[in-house]
């Protein structure tokens, strides 16, 4: 997930403008509005110093803003939570056992979804190999 989108995410979340962000930030005059609109197309990365100070802005963990590291459970946990962010992922328990579903409104990404578990049965049961459902 790019930073630049999960910024855009919080700064909307929290309902500030590009120009109030970036005041906040200590970003003043006609600047403001501009580096804040370079961070969120990604024409400009955060130094790690401000990723941390919008953290800290939006009440979040910095690890919640930059592209988690998957390598780890810390990173794959929020990058659980950015996919319940943007795409209404949600946890809940069925008999007991932990699972993760979508969101019904997205019909796109459902389907998308719904053909990857097909694939997957498919798999499973032996009906295509490794290499077909990798592709």
């Amino acid at each position: 997930m790019a930073i630049g989108k999960r910024i855009k995410f919080f700064r909307k979340k929290k309902e500030f403008t590009q120009k109030q962000f970036g005041r906040m930030l200590g970003f003043f005059g006609r600047t403001s509005d501009v580096r804040i609109a370079q961070y969120e197309a990604e024409a400009r990365i955060p130094k790690q110093e401000l990723v941390e100070k919008m953290a800290n802005i939006f009440d979040i963990s910095p690890n919640a803003l930059t592209v988690p590291n998957i390598d780890n459970y810390i990173g794959l946990l929020h990058t659980f939570f950015a996919l319940e962010d943007l795409y209404g992922l949600k946890i809940t328990t069925i008999n007991d056992e932990i699972c993760l579903h979508l969101d019904k409104s997205d019909i796109s990404l459902l389907q998308m979804f719904q053909v990857w578990q097909e694939q997957s049965a498919k798999l499973e049961q032996g009906k295509i190999t490794k290499q077909q459902y990798d592709q």
